[in-house]
């Protein structure tokens, strides 16, 4: 009898065992030949030199790294940097009480509001930067509106800068923000809020000591998720810059198309990836904090 059990006991371990990697298997599989593998890849040729035309040749070395250093790749790194962080703050600004009246719209109709704003970014990105490049250009619709308005005398300079790469990567990463914000701002404990205000605190005291905490989630969540494509969004670079604006995006676009030294563009790639992953730390770092507090 008890050995009758102990094989029942062993069948349904196994058969559990089954489901799960029937479950597990694919996923992990996927993790591998999709996620893992090609990351391997990437590093193992980062330490390796690059071939007479294109391509790797299988002798190590560090140069590729230490090129890092080179004055003109830490221009580029860091002006990716502070655009990230202008966009991230600029997409902050404009959400935040974005999100709080879309917060206060009847549950009804939130629905249709936040489709709305996701249904502009059912076209293709691409599409719709050169339809504002068409729009901002010398010869587009504001400078010829505002040229016979007779306003100014020539046209505006707003394209092929560093402002017009930090307009598109608004343009293109604001629902990125809207959404954590609106999701975090909609959980609101409101009765906190007019407890605040019963005990007499100003409208901005309450917003700094009771609502601003409440959303710090929306807003770390939301500021990572516009942070990091901001850093290698090569393509708005180069719809809006025009080439004028290098980032860390075109950078490594550049070493694996142009100057085809894979190597080089897979170091560059290696830090993207390291930023990354330092950036999420601190982001679950502060969130623990948050936690705890």
């Amino acid at each position: 009898m008890a050995h009758r059990k102990h094989t029942e006991k062993t069948s349904h371990g196994n058969q559990h065992k089954k489901e799960i990697f029937s479950l597990v298997g694919p996923l992990f599989l996927w993790m591998v030949l999709f996620l893992a593998l090609p990351l391997i890849y990437v590093i193992v040729i980062s330490f390796l030199e690059k071939g007479t035309y294109g391509g790797v040749r299988a002798i190590f070395t560090l140069e590729n790294y230490t090129a890092l250093w080179n004055p003109t790749y830490g221009k580029v790194i860091w002006r990716s940097i502070v655009l990230a962080f202008w966009t991230s703050l600029i997409c902050l600004l404009i959400s935040y009480p974005f999100s709080f009246i879309l917060s206060r719209i009847s549950k009804k109709y939130q629905g249709f509001c936040v489709l709305l704003i996701m249904l502009p970014f059912w076209i293709n990105q691409l599409i719709r930067l050169n339809g504002w490049s068409n729009i901002l250009r010398d010869s587009g619709i504001i400078n010829t509106f505002l040229l016979k308005l007779g306003i100014i005398s020539e046209p505006i300079m707003m394209m092929y800068t560093d402002g017009a790469t930090l307009f598109g990567m608004v343009y293109a990463l604001f629902p990125f923000m809207v959404l954590p914000l609106n999701n975090s701002i909609s959980k609101l404990d409101y009765s906190l809020i007019e407890a605040a205000h019963d005990l007499g605190a100003s409208r901005i005291s309450t917003f700094f000591r009771v609502i601003l905490p409440l959303t710090l989630p929306g807003i770390f969540a939301g500021t990572i998720q516009v942070f990091i494509p901001s850093l290698d969004a090569f393509y708005i670079a180069d719809v809006m810059g025009g080439g004028n604006s290098t980032l860390l995006g075109n950078l490594i676009k550049d070493q694996f198309m142009a100057a085809r030294n894979w190597p080089s563009g897979a170091a560059f790639s290696v830090i993207l990836i390291l930023f990354t992953l330092l950036v999420l730390k601190l982001y679950t770092k502060v969130g623990n904090l948050e936690d705890l507090a």
